[in-house]
């Protein structure tokens, strides 16, 4: 197992916690993944960036060739969610006020890059150090009819309660993880079912679309048995890198800088991109049949 002292090239890790967002500000996490990747790899700079989104599925671009786009954009309104497309592939995943978002973002230059099954390995260790014991173990490997699924899916005893992703810009490669902690999993599971069955018809569970059966995902707080926050969560996960590196968090870096130029300015730029990748939703709901 990949061991976390390996990660960092430098004793201080910048950490931006974002905390949720609503609709308005949808954009702007993917935006920052591309901002802090790039300056990742540029300063050799490790960060950790945790955030949420209040009420939204989530799309990858292969959501977007579903049969029927707008009835499943529909009934995701008509469940209470909104819609945003992500700038990386896969498949839709939820995002609310009981799931966490983190992105381990490190550089990535040099001869010795970090393999792709390395990157996934690092969260999965991450991940393990801080949930998993003797009683939880935590596997990863794909939970084929779970919504979003890979290869390393984080499972307890064949519950998936994550999935990880990763992006590479230039230098710098951003590992990111979706974590259920609490809320209603089963519900979360039951809209992107219908999303699917609704927006594919007869192809639901065929050409690479999940045949979503909400009762193998679980939240964390339900498989540890233990109340969990999201809080509580962000703290753990720090105080394990504390705990098993020499690392220094500093969550004062960030904010400054994103005031700079040079950072609004790169903000900007993925924001416009995020913006023409949307409008695709603006332009099929609103499409006459």
């Amino acid at each position: 197992m990949t061991n976390l002292t390996q990660l960092f090239t430098t004793n201080t890790v910048f950490l931006y916690d974002q905390n949720c967002l609503t609709a308005k500000d949808y954009f702007l996490p993917f935006a920052l993944t591309d901002t802090f990747t790039t300056f990742s790899g540029i300063n050799q700079q490790p960060l950790i960036h945790f955030w949420q989104l209040d009420q939204a599925m989530i799309l990858g671009m292969k959501d977007t060739r579903v049969t029927d786009l707008k009835k499943g954009l529909i009934s995701l309104k008509e469940n209470g969610y909104k819609t945003v497309i992500r700038n990386a592939g896969g498949l839709g995943v939820i995002a609310d006020s009981g799931i966490l978002n983190v992105s381990l973002i490190l550089p990535n230059a040099g001869s010795k890059k970090i393999s792709i099954d390395e990157a996934y390995h690092y969260m999965w260790h991450w991940i393990k150090r801080a949930f998993g014991d003797i009683t939880h173990d935590i596997e990863a490997f794909e939970i084929t009819d779970s919504y979003c699924p890979g290869t390393f899916d984080l499972s307890i005893n064949g519950k998936k309660f994550a999935g990880i992703a990763q992006r590479r810009v230039k230098d710098g490669i951003a590992i990111m993880i979706y974590l259920s902690i609490n809320g209603n999993q089963q519900k979360r599971g039951e809209i992107v079912r219908d999303f699917y069955r609704i927006s594919l018809q007869d192809d639901f569970g065929k050409n690479g679309y999940p045949p979503v059966d909400p009762t193998v995902m679980a939240n964390l707080e339900e498989l540890l048995n233990e109340k969990l926050t999201i809080e509580v969560v962000k703290k753990r996960l720090i105080n394990v890198l504390i705990d098993d590196t020499s690392v220094v968090i500093d969550s004062q870096a960030l904010p400054k800088l994103l005031k700079s130029d040079c950072f609004t300015a790169e903000i900007d730029k993925q924001l416009e991109k995020m913006k023409q990748r949307n409008q695709l939703l603006d332009e099929t709901i609103t499409k006459k049949e």
